[in-house]
């Protein structure tokens, strides 16, 4: 398969896994936001958000390094030893967030009290360790993953329907997702008979190793989370459950949003890798722009009928949040592409861990400033998450530029 070809493969299967990653909570969402109290709706989704740092902590940026060493991997064994590595390492990891978790449980009041949730809800991010994105990725065979998906999401969609019908079954959400990843977990271990691949572990050494190269991979995507779920915890510490259901639904859309962009991202980073063609690259950026720019008017302009499509009347006074938040999801575009595919393809590692890191803390300070001066609310926020998205864009493009020699070697 052709260069051109395989990427558009990789394209293609990763657009169908997130826009199924999309429709998928666009149809739950509905109905669980009608069928749950906005109050539980927002327990729901709060625990969510904090098990988007568990798992960062549990992934450690394995998607990122691991892919690129399987991709520059130059024999099956030494494959085989990266998958050894990675998983002892993420099992440690994964003692370490369990630790974290259990803290945090303690320390904030909406996980205290539902506790049973809270750590039942952890269990998935646990078993996603046995599903080997980062080698599949690797090795370009997207298709996978996208199986693999659509399995574990399916699974846990359907049954959703039949399962969930008020507050009092809310134990059953994360046990649907239990569910769903066991199954995907079965379906991974076929795919590596057939590719006659077996896990080797090496030696304590080398899985610390793998974590020393992969810390800044981690620290690039735990400051990434700044973004999103950081001011999602802060608002649920400082806000009522009902405005933790208001801006856990808007991050929903925009984060929905964003996967859409992730695909274009994910898909051409293998390649970029390997080809460090800028022509590549540029002819992404021409042809999904126009796209970008349509979407991001059509969200404007009917977002009062987004909102009462997707939550319902209870939801419909947020929809001019969703307006407001209408530059983030143009910028986030530029920012997510210039971040790995563009600076990552080049080994310009620290300098993208460097410019989440900047973009990380203006957003802490930022928040910091809005409480300090009692002006912390969804409206201010969202502002805050557009100025600091676009210190993110420009940094990198700033980066690009100083390093725009390197390309096409």
């Amino acid at each position: 398969m052709g260069q051109g070809k395989k990427v558009a493969n990789n394209v293609v299967m990763l657009y169908i896994m997130n826009i199924t990653q999309l429709i998928l909570p666009l149809i739950t969402l509905p109905y669980l936001t009608r069928v749950l109290s906005v109050p539980a709706y927002g327990v729901v989704s709060y625990t969510k958000n904090v098990m988007i740092y568990i798992t960062l902590i549990i992934e450690f940026g394995f998607l990122l390094s691991g892919t690129r060493e399987v991709a520059e991997a130059n024999s099956k064994e030494k494959i085989e030893r990266i998958l050894g590595n990675v998983i002892f390492a993420k099992l440690i990891l994964a003692i370490i967030s369990f630790v974290i978790l259990i803290i945090m449980i303690f320390c904030i009041k909406i996980l205290k009290r539902y506790f049973l949730f809270t750590i039942l809800m952890f269990i998935p991010q646990f078993l996603s360790i046995f599903l080997f994105d980062f080698f599949f990725r690797g090795i370009e065979k997207m298709q996978i993953i996208t199986i693999r998906f659509l399995i574990m999401r399916g699974i846990a969609t359907i049954l959703t329907f039949f399962v969930i019908k008020s507050d009092s079954d809310l134990l059953y959400i994360p046990m649907l997702d239990i569910i769903g990843t066991f199954f995907a977990m079965i379906w991974i271990l076929f795919e590596f008979k057939k590719l006659n691949i077996k896990i080797k572990f090496s030696s304590l050494r080398e899985v610390l190793h793998t974590l020393r190269i992969s810390f800044t991979y981690f620290v690039s995507s735990i400051t990434t989370t700044a973004f999103s779920a950081f001011n999602t915890i802060i608002v649920g510490v400082l806000m009522a459950p009902k405005k933790v259901a208001y801006w856990t639904l808007l991050m929903s859309l925009v984060i929905g949003v964003q996967q859409l962009y992730s695909p274009i991202s994910d898909g051409i980073y293998p390649r970029m890798i390997k080809t460090k063609s800028i022509g590549l690259f540029k002819k992404i950026l021409l042809f999904f722009s126009p796209f970008l720019v349509l979407g991001c008017a059509f969200t404007y302009l009917f977002a009062k009928y987004i909102v009462l499509i997707i939550a319902g009347y209870k939801y419909l006074s947020m929809y001019t949040l969703l307006q407001l938040a209408v530059p983030l999801l143009f910028v986030s575009f530029y920012s997510i592409l210039c971040g790995w595919p563009l600076l990552g393809s080049i080994g310009k590692v620290k300098e993208t861990t460097f410019t989440t890191i900047i973009a990380a803390f203006s957003q802490v300070i930022g928040v910091i400033i809005l409480v300090c001066f009692h002006i912390f609310n969804l409206y201010s926020l969202v502002i805050l998450r557009i100025i600091t998205e676009s210190i993110l864009a420009l940094t990198r493009i700033r980066y690009f530029v100083r390093f725009r020699d390197e390309y096409n070697k």
